[in-house]
């Protein structure tokens, strides 16, 4: 018996990241900023365009657990700091895996990109993430 899924719905914005070697791509992400937002995310989703994703914005800067509980998109999630730093990035996480991923310290947002496109265009440890909502600057 299939069941009907209510769809909670995202606010959008631009995000950039710029890597140290001075490139900078350009996202379209979601906003999860609400405990139902963020608690929904990339749930039951089967595919997102390659140059989108999902800012979670937890308001405050402390350790993030994340999981990819009912999530069919393999996911890089990218733990970033206040000012924008990227501080851990895990990649390619599991579909639908319950483990958790730990931010490895506190941050204020984790970005989820489609699983391996962190590394195909080369964003690390270190760079920077710029949108209306994270202030990166110095």
């Amino acid at each position: 018996m299939s069941q009907s899924i209510a769809q909670t719905s995202f606010e959008q914005e631009d995000l950039l990241i710029q890597t140290k070697s001075g490139k900078v791509h350009n996202f379209t992400v979601e906003l999860a900023l609400t405990a139902e937002q963020r608690s929904q995310g990339l749930m039951h989703r089967e595919s997102m365009p390659k140059d989108h994703g999902m800012l979670f914005d937890f308001g405050e800067t402390r350790p993030v657990s994340m999981w990819m509980r009912n999530t069919p998109l393999p996911l890089d999630m990218l733990f970033i700091e206040r000012d924008g730093t990227i501080s851990h990035i895990h990649r390619k996480a599991v579909p639908f895996s319950e483990a958790i991923i730990d931010s490895r310290g506190p941050v204020h947002f984790v970005l989820e990109l489609n699983g391996g496109r962190a590394a195909a265009l080369g964003i690390e440890v270190g760079d920077r993430a710029m949108s209306k909502r994270i202030d990166s600057r110095d």
